[in-house]
């Protein structure tokens, strides 16, 4: 996941044409079965982001990571990591990465958008949606909603300095209520390593070169409770007609692994209480399905 756009990009896959199907499987009736049981795994190897809080990073405090380590205990396997940062091309350099003679680097990926085409996707474990955080202190106050939001005088709407991250939905929302120019904008694609989501908030809006901004839920709630001096205020922001701005976020195993894909999906389903504790610890804003379902 990119930081501020978790509906990444979403290629379609062709339909596979079923022609000769039937004169294969019977060709296969008359083989002798020679497929091998995949090897027993002696480690729950998970491909992550270095760098992406409040996911994962290297010292395993993110989301993710916690989540990974409940899996992992469900499982008696060690938790290893292998770590690329979530730019380009991801998922080409870690869950499907394979050199001749080696096995894969790592297994699963702990956070992808349900509708993905690049991994054979999960049921989801948690739906957010995009927020708006802002100071306490500064007018705003009262503010509970978008429909609050958007009724502050004119005069202080057009005086506001909203950061997004470019290409995302929050610009899409922006451009929807006549406050593109309001927009500071910032690069969903850093070839920094050392550039991480959050700043946006725990870095500008604190430090006020912000007045508000709109990120992606997890990142509005996470940094948001980092942040103690200003106090910060979250508010969820429901989909509109045309713009989608919450999502079902799942986990991502490879094609082709159906075994591997329902024992994970079995562990969200038996630890779904603890993801729960885990994702409100963070400051995750969760939604449910009626939360501003558009009407695309």
């Amino acid at each position: 996941m990119t930081a501020g756009q978790p509906a990444g990009r979403r290629w379609r896959w062709g339909a596979r044409l079923r022609a000769g199907l039937l004169g294969a499987a019977c060709c296969c009736a008359l083989m002798p079965a020679v497929a091998e049981e995949a090897p027993a795994r002696t480690a729950l190897r998970v491909c992550q982001d270095p760098n992406n809080m409040p996911f994962s990073n290297t010292k395993g405090e993110g989301i993710e990571n916690r989540i990974a380590e409940l899996f992992g205990k469900a499982l008696g396997l060690p938790v290893t990591y292998y770590s690329f940062p979530q730019r380009m091309a991801f998922f080409r350099n870690t869950l499907r990465f394979k050199l001749p003679g080696q096995d894969y680097p790592c297994d699963i990926v702990m956070g992808v958008p349900v509708g993905l085409d690049e991994v054979s996707v999960t049921k989801p474990y948690y739906r957010s949606t995009y927020a708006l955080v802002f100071p306490k202190g500064k007018g705003m106050d009262h503010v509970a909603s978008a429909e609050d939001f958007l009724k502050l005088d004119p005069a202080k709407l057009k005086s506001l300095r909203i950061g997004i991250y470019d290409r995302s939905p929050a610009s899409q929302w922006l451009g929807r209520h006549g406050l593109l120019e309001q927009g500071v904008p910032y690069k969903i694609m850093n070839a920094d390593p050392a550039q991480y989501p959050g700043e946006i908030v725990e870095r500008d809006l604190a430090q006020g070169k912000l007045d508000a901004v709109v990120v992606w839920g997890p990142i509005a709630g996470y940094f948001a409770q980092r942040v103690k001096t200003p106090a910060l205020v979250v508010v969820p922001l429901k989909s509109e007609k045309g713009i989608r701005l919450d999502y079902q976020m799942a986990m991502g195993v490879r094609y082709g692994e159906r075994e591997w894909k329902q024992q994970v999906e079995g562990l969200i389903e038996s630890k779904a209480s603890e993801i729960q504790a885990i994702l409100k610890e963070y400051g995750v804003p969760l939604v449910d399905a009626s939360f501003g379902v558009p009407n695309n």
